[in-house]
């Protein structure tokens, strides 16, 4: 077991393509306590230069590396208590890499209920079925008849129980289980069709009523759709293998029956039926639900991955900045909630009006704005992008055009997760007396003002950037996200004196509690003068310091360094590169004329490197720099405020709202994301949607089809203006239909027959 950290470090080390000294360094580090986005910036010396991504791989597969090696532990004391445990079976069990590889092995010899083979031994056939095994030429009826009792009355009595034992061996034959996945995993195909009875009800799965594609290339999207039908009992889904082979023996039966090396005698004969049974009865359905699990898992671990880079792509979008902002939180007949923000995101004032049916009250609502937008100097409005968005958009753009003067702008703002905001503990805590249906309009003007101070009060999952996001297993999706935001709010920085206490609750070692705390003190004592104050603040010690102090910032504090990325513990380096300028350090940050003129290998140190130093002078070269793009817009066409008013051909401007691996869903004002296939993304093959969008890009796209009953809308970014492309949840190369030569079956419920049943249970997440 000595060896087991460098063998897991070796493992690691080679998947995210660094040494084993660098995994053991940063293993110690978060063993320690130290978060990823810590490492990743202020221990580049110490890992030598892993970055996040690497290091967020490195955390995930410690969790299960070290999973495995405590089974693996457990499974050869198993073993050894049994005393079964032989040098080769422990080199086994020590080659394997993965937890299923594993159980296969474990699988002779884990403690099970009583089963048919081993009812059969107890009634003295075991050794009838080594024998028919060993003396092949011998006829397997004339050497039952020497293994009759009163419990195994006749020769078939005493053969079906010959048969359930050597069954039992085929099944826990880990080499063989082994040989008969990689087979189905090369050849198997995913079928679905719909239930007799559910296509209207399901209209929603209709690409999928008669789909047959191969197991191995299911993409995530549509393996997830299929299960989604499945389980809403509007499809069937099977794995299908060998089943358009019309040989007598299929090539499943050849591999078993390599196994045993059969020929033509007696012997042989009985043992391939007994093969043929036993694929039929036990291994084809076992098979077939460890691959549709396996299926899953990848689909569930791309969908968790697209979900992830949407919600980056989101938290550190352009942030419209320190400017008074109106938010519209629109509705019709419950009318149109208003809310005005100061600079700082400071809630001034609220309002309720009704410019729609039933009350109509135009002119008494743009009034009503434009004694606002004098009153507060508003310089934005943002406008969420629910029901009624577009006609509350029209009414602005109208009441603006009568507005002397300058005009604020306008933005359509995806007010997705506001409706969770405004009813939690957060808003609450936040605005205890303001009417639950106005905090859903502050949300939406200060994310206008900055996304991610704003979003990280809502719970991810919430914020609706990824597909089939409640499919996926929760625990590991929130895992995910939580890394996701982490490192988001950690890469922009947090300002100290104005943080909310969820905003800092995801700083690198912080957390709720003494987020809280930090609110709480600077409530009491009012703001922090530096960062060194943070000490006084109660249950937040000198670890949890070296942890967040690097993350905040005090824009105008004592020490002009607190401003900055610099950690505090790296100041006195900080402070030579001044002394080398013989310039102060206010007046010194920012002139990258005369940092670049320094070596930055003198002022390397027995404690801080060379990549510590270049973070140092790259920080006091632009301090406090936002890695966030510029702010823009995407300007709505006017009269498009519905999908029946969208035209074949139209060029619009839209904003990319989601990415998924098929493509890229955009809003073009119309409540309805039309989505722009991969295929039509870019006038060049594209593997990967986000190598050309990413969620909140301002695109230009043209419509291609527009179904108004299925409320699709095709859109193209290319600039031959596209063309047909496939329908929603398709790719190109995609078999579709029964193209397969698949043979026909009835679908059943997928609650009936025990594939239905086995399914249902394989499913179930532990």
């Amino acid at each position: 077991m000595a060896a087991t950290p460098l063998k897991i470090a070796n493992t690691i080390a080679a998947e995210i393509k660094a040494s084993a000294a660098q995994v053991q360094a940063a293993v110690g580090l978060l063993d320690e306590g130290a978060t990823v986005p810590f490492i990743a910036r202020y221990r580049k010396e110490v890992t030598g230069g892993l970055d996040d991504t690497q290091l967020r791989i490195l955390s995930e597969r410690l969790v299960y590396l070290r999973e495995l090696e405590a089974r693996r532990a457990s499974i050869l004391d198993s073993i050894s208590g049994q005393g079964k445990l032989t040098d080769e079976l422990a080199a086994k069990i020590a080659a394997v890499s993965t937890k299923a590889e594993l159980e296969d092995i474990y699988l002779p010899y884990k403690p099970k209920r009583r089963t048919k083979a081993e009812i059969a031994r107890e009634r003295g056939l075991g050794p009838l079925a080594e024998q028919i095994l060993a003396e092949r030429d011998k006829v397997p009826a004339e050497s039952a008849a020497g293994f009759l009792s009163a419990e195994v009355p006749d020769a078939k009595a005493a053969l079906e129980g010959a048969r359930d034992i050597v069954a039992e061996q085929i099944t826990e034959n880990a080499d063989l289980l082994k040989r008969l996945r990689d087979y189905m995993k090369d050849n198997a195909y995913l079928r679905s069709r719909v239930v007799d009875g559910k296509q209207e009800a399901g209209a929603k799965f209709s690409d999928y009523f008669d789909h047959t594609e191969r197991w191995s290339g299911v993409p995530s999207h549509r393996a997830l759709a299929m299960l989604r039908g499945w389980n809403e009992e509007v499809l069937s889904v099977d794995i299908v293998v060998d089943q358009d082979n019309t040989e007598p023996v299929k090539p499943v039966e050849r591999i078993i029956a390599s196994f045993y090396a059969l020929g033509t005698k007696p012997g042989d004969k009985w043992l391939a039926e007994v093969i043929g049974w036993t694929w039929r009865v036990k291994l084809s359905m076992s098979l077939s639900l460890d691959l549709m699990r396996e299926m899953r898992e990848r689909s569930e671990e791309e969908a968790i991955r697209v979900f992830a880079r949407n919600l980056k792509d989101l938290l550190l979008a352009a942030p419209a900045g320190t400017r008074a902002t109106m938010g519209l939180d629109p509705g019709i007949r419950t009318g149109v909630k208003v809310a005005v923000v100061d600079n700082t995101g400071k809630l001034l004032e609220t309002t309720t009006v009704y410019p729609f049916p039933p009350k109509n009250d135009i002119r008494g609502t743009q009034a009503e704005l434009a004694s606002l937008i004098r009153k507060h100097k508003v310089e934005l409005i943002a406008i969420g992008n629910g029901t009624g968005s577009r006609e509350t958009e029209k009414l602005v753009a109208d009441m603006l055009t009568q507005l002397p003067g300058s005009k604020p702008t306008k933005v359509i703002v995806s007010e997705a997760g506001a409706s969770v905001y405004s009813a939690s503990e957060t808003a609450a805590a936040e605005f205890p007396n303001l009417d639950v249906s106005l905090r859903g309009a502050v949300s939406i003007a200060r994310r206008l003002q900055d996304p991610l101070a704003e979003l990280v009060k809502i719970e991810p999952k919430s914020i609706g950037v990824g597909q089939y996001q409640h499919d996926v297993d929760q625990g590991k999706l929130s895992r995910s996200l939580d890394a996701v935001v982490e490192d988001a709010v950690n890469a922009v920085g947090v300002d100290l004196n104005t943080a909310s206490a969820p905003l800092l609750a995801r700083v690198s070692g912080l957390g709720k509690s003494s987020a809280e705390a930090i609110v709480a003190h600077r409530d009491a004592n009012g703001p922090f003068k530096s960062r060194k104050e943070l000490l006084k603040v109660s249950r937040l010690g000198a670890r949890t310091f070296e942890q967040c102090a690097g993350f905040l910032r005090i824009p105008d504090g004592q020490e002009p360094l607190d401003a900055s990325s610099v950690h505090p513990e790296a100041y006195g380096v900080a402070k030579k590169i001044v002394a080398a300028c013989g310039r102060d350090v206010r007046a010194l940050m920012g002139d990258s004329a005369a940092l670049k003129k320094l070596d930055p290998q003198l002022f390397v140190d027995e404690r801080f490197g060379l990549p510590t130093v270049k973070d140092i002078l790259a920080e006091l070269e632009k301090p406090g720099r936002d890695p966030r793009p510029e702010f823009k817009t995407a300007t709505f066409a006017d009269g498009v405020d519905d999908i029946k008013d969208l035209k074949v051909g139209m060029l619009l401007e839209g904003t990319v709202t989601n990415v998924a691996a098929f493509g890229a869903f955009v809003d073009i004002g119309v409540h309805q994301d039309g989505l722009v296939h991969v295929s039509q993304l870019a006038d060049r093959f594209v593997k990967d949607p986000h190598e050309v969008v990413k969620a909140g890009d301002v695109v230009k796209v043209r419509v291609t089809e527009v179904d108004v009953p299925r409320k699709r809308i095709g859109l193209t970014m290319r600039k031959d203006g596209g063309g047909e492309h496939p329908a929603r949840g398709e790719r190109r190369d995609a078999p579709r239909g029964n193209n397969n030569r698949m043979p026909q079956q009835k679908p059943q419920a997928p609650s009936q027959g025990a594939f239905g049943a086995a399914l249902a249970e394989a499913l179930k997440r532990k």
